[in-house]
């Protein structure tokens, strides 16, 4: 019999309104104490007055002590619903994309809270974030097996969400053999993912309209990508016509993989790696004289909690200021956050002082976000994270 976990007063109007999280200052602890439960379980929620509003799932030790997964609470989380919600994922991409090399399902945004697959044709790798999801793993495996039938699953359950929720840290193939080379292809692009040891699941889906948009803008120009990871901007920018590529970043295995990346699109004489810190990089060039017609900022998330909101923003600023001061007079910076508490104004509001801390003028051309297959719940703002701005900077 599925346990009941009941709301305070007035504690139902996220829900109500389409979000899908519970906060455990939300629980009429008195009628029923989270601590009773185990993480993982799933139970019906109670309004205050003990009328059943859905299904969701526990974890008593987190902030977010529930989740939702159905308005009916009559429904369990199980082999059928994880099939049904896993073709409605499905129909989605396959409306969008011609090629199976996408985010197959995107947490919350799916009504599949706490689990992340991307799709690199036939081999799958998930992300089980929370003791929900883990719970049901093996329900879910026979769910993909029905639905997509994959030759190959990966779990890349070594993030921060199962930090947070006290899950064990493991990465392994539970499915079939990895290929020697996981490759997809974006934007006419073909890459091989870093499944096993890359960050997150190996290659990040999320930027695919914003680098579509720069890929026009480049021929013929020289272009700097810092933060590059494996190299999705800048070798996307030579197979696009870049007369020269320059990928920096802080990781030698990931510039091997961009050296990798730029050779299996036989581009590597256009692409060129350079090692290390960011700011420091961005300092040597500009004391070497250099110049770039296009700058590409794509840095980790510089706040991760609302506390980091101030030390935050000045980091995004002086990489700003300090990218702007290598484009030549006339150039293009496309600057981009994947910081869910950086508000897209305050992004804007960061490159606005950039500009002008350089006395220099500058046309925002482009507005970006997340694709498509990272669908924004409209009632769980932190479904949306990413940004990206394309700007146009030149001097009077």
């Amino acid at each position: 019999m599925t346990r009941s976990l009941r709301l305070k007063k007035n504690a139902d109007r996220r829900i109500k309104a389409g979000h899908l999280w519970l906060y455990s200052n939300e629980i009429d602890i008195a009628e029923t104490p989270l601590k009773g439960f185990q993480a993982g379980e799933q139970v019906i929620i109670e309004e205050a007055n003990g009328r059943a509003i859905g299904l969701a799932y526990v974890n008593p030790n987190s902030l977010i002590c529930a989740r939702v997964v159905s308005r009916d609470p009559s429904m369990r989380l199980d082999r059928s619903l994880l099939v049904h919600r896993l073709k409605q994922a499905l129909a989605l991409r396959e409306q969008l994309f011609k090629e199976p090399y996408y985010r197959l399902v995107h947490g919350e945004a799916d009504l599949l809270p706490g689990l992340v697959i991307d799709r690199f044709g036939d081999v799958l790798v998930l992300q089980l974030n929370t003791f929900g999801m883990e719970a049901v793993k093996d329900e879910l495996l026979d769910a993909l097996d029905k639905v997509i039938s994959p030759a190959c699953v990966v779990l890349r359950n070594d993030t921060s969400g199962r930090r947070q929720e006290g899950l064990e840290q493991q990465v392994e193939v539970v499915k079939g053999s990895l290929p020697e080379q996981v490759l997809l292809r974006e934007n006419g692009v073909t890459f091989a993912a870093a499944v096993l040891d890359g960050q997150k699941t190996g290659w990040f889906y999320d930027h695919r309209v914003n680098r579509a948009w720069l890929n026009q803008h480049v021929a013929g120009k020289r272009v700097l990508d810092l933060f590059s990871y494996v190299g999705g901007w800048g070798v996307q920018a030579a197979a696009n016509g870049a007369s020269e590529v320059l990928c920096v970043d802080a990781s030698e295995r990931a510039l091997e993989r961009v050296a990798e990346n730029a050779a299996l699109n036989g581009l590597h004489e256009q692409v060129a790696i350079g090692q290390g810190d960011a700011f420091e990089v961005l300092s040597a060039l500009r004391a070497e004289g250099e110049k770039f017609d296009v700058v590409v900022l794509d840095p980790p998330a510089f706040i991760k909690k609302r506390k980091d909101i101030p030390n935050g923003e000045r980091a995004y600023g002086k990489l700003n200021r300090e990218a702007m001061r290598l484009l030549g007079r006339d150039g293009l910076l496309l600057s981009a956050s994947c910081s869910m508490h950086l508000a897209p104004e305050r992004l804007t509001d960061v490159v606005r002082g950039a500009i002008r801390h350089q006395d220099r003028q500058g046309q925002i051309v482009y507005q970006g976000h997340q694709g498509p297959d990272h669908p924004v719940h409209p009632a769980i703002p932190e479904t949306s994270y990413l940004k990206a701005l394309g700007v146009r900077v030149f001097r009077d």
